[in-house]
Formats: C-alpha cells, sequence, structure tokens
C-alpha cells in the first residue's frame, strides 16, 4: 500500500453500514466495561475506598492544623497589635506628661520674670518717690546764698 492508496482510504467516506457497525461495536464495548466493573465486595474496591478514607482524614487533618496555625497567627497578630497600642499609648502620656512639665517650667520661669519686673517697677517708683519726697521738702527752703525776702 503506497500513499495514495493510504490518502484514499483515510479520506473515503464511510457508507451507512460502516457507521452502524461502529456504533454497535462502541455500545458493545461500553456493555463490556460496564460488566467488567467489579462488585462493591472485591478487595480491589475496598481497597480504593479505603485509600480515598485516608486521603479524606489525611485532608481534614491538614485544613484543621491550617486553622490551628491561622488562629494562632491571628492571636498572635492580635497580642502584637495590642503591645504596640500599648507601648504607643504610654509613649503618649509620656510625652504629655513631659509637655506638662515643660509647661509648668515655661509657666514658673514667666511668673519668675513677671515678678522680677514687678519688683524693678516697685523699686524705680521708691526712687522716684523718695526723689519726689526730697524735692517736695525743698520747696519750702531757700537754696543758701539767697536771702528770703
Amino acid at each position: 500500500m503506497d500513499f495514495r492508496e493510504l490518502d484514499l482510504a483515510i479520506y473515503r467516506e464511510k457508507d451507512i453500514f460502516e457507521r452502524r457497525n461502529a456504533a454497535n461495536e462502541a455500545k458493545k464495548a461500553l456493555l463490556e466495561r460496564f460488566k467488567a466493573k467489579p462488585a462493591a465486595d472485591d478487595p480491589a474496591v475496598l481497597a480504593r475506598q479505603a485509600e480515598r478514607k485516608a486521603i479524606l482524614e489525611a485532608r481534614a487533618i491538614r485544613e484543621a492544623e491550617k486553622a490551628r496555625l491561622k488562629q494562632e497567627r491571628l492571636a498572635r497578630e492580635a497580642a502584637e497589635k495590642a503591645e504596640r497600642e500599648a507601648a504607643a499609648e504610654a509613649a503618649r502620656l509620656e510625652a504629655e506628661a513631659k509637655a506638662r512639665e515643660e509647661a509648668a517650667l515655661r509657666e514658673a520661669d514667666e511668673n519668675e520674670r513677671i515678678a522680677r519686673l514687678l519688683a524693678d517697677e516697685a523699686e524705680r517708683k521708691a526712687k522716684r518717690d523718695a526723689r519726689y519726697a526730697a524735692r517736695k521738702q525743698r520747696v519750702g527752703r531757700t537754696p543758701p546764698g539767697f536771702s528770703a525776702r
């Protein structure tokens, strides 16, 4: 058989009888495969069922372990988050205390400066009043070298 005959055999259309026979053979093959199916109490079937059951149990164990690890991770992350928040709150409280302390120091410095200013002004006023009193005292007196008329 050369290539031309092979080509013709491949592309030759099948008639109705060949198609019907091919369909019947396919049906028979399906029926034989179904009949050849082992019974439920066959050791091979029982072994496959046991294997599937073992696989499902192993999968369930893996999923439970995965869920447990996820819960542990979530708990650990929550604890870390709470720790970070507590540290941030402590830092905030410390910063507020430091700010209050600095504000108190600034207020004390400001009060001290105001007190010094008031003391200086009181001292200047006392000197001014002393000069004024001395001048008042001198008004009724004549300076030396002048005669009173």
